[in-house]
């Protein structure tokens, strides 16, 4: 039996902006800093050194099983980073799995908590490297697998596969983390596109009238 376990605070939770800006002047300079410079390197390296072996391996060497070898370290070299380290570091987000002792599997998703003396906040210039990162690779990699499917290059079709898998659990994770339940997901995808209907009619009535 599978539970997830949301651990959440409404009243002490910090809010980890995906690519909103901070409307207070005053701490922007403090949150346009980048405090983690190694976190934020690694962050981006394995998973853009993955991206790039796999467009210049055919270029590079003729050995299928060294690129693959390669190209699959790079990956899962990043979903332990990115799943262990850099998450937790950049965003103040984790999210793991743990086995009771009644042997039942709990999947956990958590955010950072703001301390009593008002801790730091995450830094507003390393939330939008993660979250950047953290979107625009997956999605580089479900090109690759239609690529490689429609070009009939069955050879490259699993390692595409494993770069989606991988990658986009740590996406999948991390959406878990930042907006809580399934149920809160998809209150958010509503009321997002509710909002886009609302200006589009707005827009409509102003034209309209003018």
């Amino acid at each position: 039996m599978i539970l997830c376990i949301f651990c959440f605070d409404s009243d002490d939770i910090e809010d980890v902006s995906l690519f909103d800006a901070d409307d207070d002047l005053s701490r922007r300079s403090k949150k346009s800093k980048i405090r983690h410079p190694v976190a934020s390197f690694f962050h981006l390296f394995f998973r853009v050194s993955a991206i790039v072996v796999y467009l210049l391996c055919e270029l590079l060497t003729s050995s299928f099983i060294a690129c693959m070898v390669t190209i699959i370290l790079l990956l899962s070299c990043d979903f332990w980073a990115v799943k262990n380290v850099t998450g937790r570091l950049m965003v103040g987000l984790r999210w793991w799995n743990q086995v009771d002792d009644d042997g039942r599997s709990h999947w956990v998703f958590e955010a950072r908590k703001v301390s009593a003396q008002g801790g730091k906040t995450s830094s507003e210039a390393e939330s939008r490297i993660f979250w950047l990162g953290l979107i625009t690779c997956p999605m580089i990699w479900v090109i690759f697998a239609f690529s490689a499917l429609f070009s009939f290059k069955v050879k490259w079709l699993a390692v595409v596969v494993m770069g989606v898998v991988l990658q986009g659990a740590n996406l999948y994770g991390y959406i878990r983390c930042k907006v809580g339940s399934r149920k809160n997901l998809t209150s958010m995808a509503t009321n997002y596109l509710g909002k886009q209907f609302l200006r589009q009619t707005v827009a409509t009535e102003d034209q309209t009238a003018s």
